[in-house]
């Protein structure tokens, strides 16, 4: 290869047909230099500096079917759960005195979480910690659900495309849902004037590497202020049960490649990631994340948002183990910051 990374570094782009090389390469040279090329961006953008975000899994309930979830409304042996207004309010409060500042609200597409609802909870959110973001992850709504969000006092909304390819869309997803459907949410919240963030898995069932570049290019028209990618991982429940999961290093391969075709973007290391290997996140961070979502759940239900087999719930993952994720994170190079950590147009760079 012509260092294809050293050029993404340079360029901040590629032609389809090297990012194509760049992604099926397993040349280590290359794939170390992506590492480096990528630490030395986010290095530019954000310092060492790893976000803590405060994630509360509200519901567990889903109307949709989609073929890779675990929480699927054809998983009939999932265990369901609701979290009521105060039991949120109350998670927040524990995350707040822990020092967490964005609070992440993620569920199924729940229908018992109306809008009349969610904007109470955000609106008594925004008012007890005004200092914090609020950010969502409730799929996909009306336009004027989004509206209403917004104007309760929601900051962000992060919403995975999940493939910008049609054919590989539709082989994820019941035939009821559309990708066109689904970026029409992303521009809906893009207009509305929330932070967006989207994102896809890597190495999800019948993916190519043009599916990867079909999910390059469309990031690029979006312009997301976040994305969120992880590794495919099955679940016992779904159609894809006897699926290969994604890897480790096509899953740090993207990482890298993101970081610098996106070079202000915020990057989490997800906890897909930490599943996938003891040293996944860790690995993540040094290949362009920053930024982790302990979980502020409450106990009880933590695993019953079973999203895939083996999810990560407790150790570092939970937000009770803050200091042993922040030992974590200190030992990968970096350091825990508890700020609400905005996309880099909308705050100082750096340190």
């Amino acid at each position: 290869m012509n260092n294809a990374a050293e050029k993404l570094y340079r360029t901040g782009d590629l032609p389809d047909e090297e990012l194509s090389a760049l992604i099926l390469s397993e040349d280590a040279e290359e794939n170390a230099a992506l590492v480096k090329y990528a630490d030395e961006v986010r290095r530019k953008y954000y310092g060492s500096k790893v976000y803590l975000r405060g994630l509360i899994e509200i519901s567990s309930f889903c109307k949709n079917n989609c073929l890779y979830c675990g929480i699927r409304r054809g998983c009939h042996d999932a265990q369901r759960y609701r979290l009521d207004r105060p039991a949120i309010i109350e998670c927040a409060a524990k995350g707040y005195k822990l020092g967490f500042r964005t609070f992440v609200l993620q569920g199924g597409e729940d229908p018992v979480f109306t809008d009349d609802l969610m904007c109470g909870v955000i609106s008594e959110l925004h008012e007890k910690y005004p200092d914090c973001a609020v950010t969502l992850s409730l799929g996909e709504r009306s336009r004027e659900s989004y509206r209403r969000m917004k104007e309760a006092g929601a900051d962000r909304y992060l919403l995975r495309h999940e493939a910008a390819s049609p054919e590989l869309y539709s082989k994820l997803h019941p035939p009821e849902m559309s990708l066109e459907n689904r970026k029409k949410c992303l521009y809906w919240l893009r207009e509305l004037g929330y932070q967006v963030g989207a994102g896809f898995m890597a190495g999800a069932p019948f993916q190519t590497a043009d599916d990867i570049i079909a999910d390059l290019r469309f990031m690029q028209e979006l312009r997301p202020h976040m994305i969120g990618i992880g590794p495919f991982i099955p679940h016992h429940g779904t159609p894809f049960a006897e699926k290969k999961r994604g890897t480790l290093d096509l899953t740090l391969k993207l990482l890298g490649i993101i970081r610098l075709m996106f070079p202000d973007v915020l990057l989490p290391a997800t906890t897909a990631l930490g599943t996938i290997s003891p040293q996944g996140r860790e690995l993540g961070l040094k290949t362009g994340c920053n930024v982790v979502m302990p979980n502020l759940s409450p106990a009880d239900v933590r695993k019953k948002y079973d999203l895939y087999d083996n999810k990560l719930s407790s150790g570092s993952e939970a937000a009770e183990c803050l200091r042993s994720l922040e030992e974590e994170i200190e030992n990968a190079g970096y350091h825990a910051v508890h700020e609400r950590g905005d996309h880099a147009s909308m705050q100082n760079k750096g340190d």
